[in-house]
């Protein structure tokens, strides 16, 4: 599965459901077309994980809305919650080590967390 431009209109229901990459990017960023080929293979070779890319020029409004500081920044969503992000460009043996403590994430238990951390805050 090739990589997936996401815009406003189409991010939350995208990261929604599943596991989702997210490489926030812009077309002058020297690091950004360098990690791109390798964000590419890695969407080829997991086609159950949606590998989408946020132009941080055209979606600025986005960018903004996850705080994106520096680029390339990548992230993970599982079942619409945030569980990594970073900026910095990987390399292949990393980003298949990312993928695969995506998959083996306990999201019972992440979702336990949250919850635990939600209800610190409202003591």
């Amino acid at each position: 599965m090739a990589t997936t431009n996401l815009t406003t209109a189409d991010f939350s229901e995208t990261v929604g459901e599943g596991t989702v990459f997210v490489d926030f990017w812009a077309e002058w960023c020297g690091p950004c077309r360098s990690f791109a080929p390798v964000y590419e293979q890695a969407s080829e070779k997991n086609p159950d994980i949606v590998f989408g890319k946020v132009d941080t020029e055209a979606e600025q409004q986005l960018a903004g809305q996850f705080g994106i500081t520096s680029i390339p920044t990548l992230m993970v969503f599982r079942d619409g919650i945030l569980v990594y992000a970073q900026p910095g460009a990987l390399p292949a043996p990393q980003l298949d080590q990312l993928i695969q403590g995506a998959r083996d994430l306990d999201m019972d238990d992440v979702r336990r967390q949250i919850a635990e951390r939600d209800a610190a805050q409202t003591s």
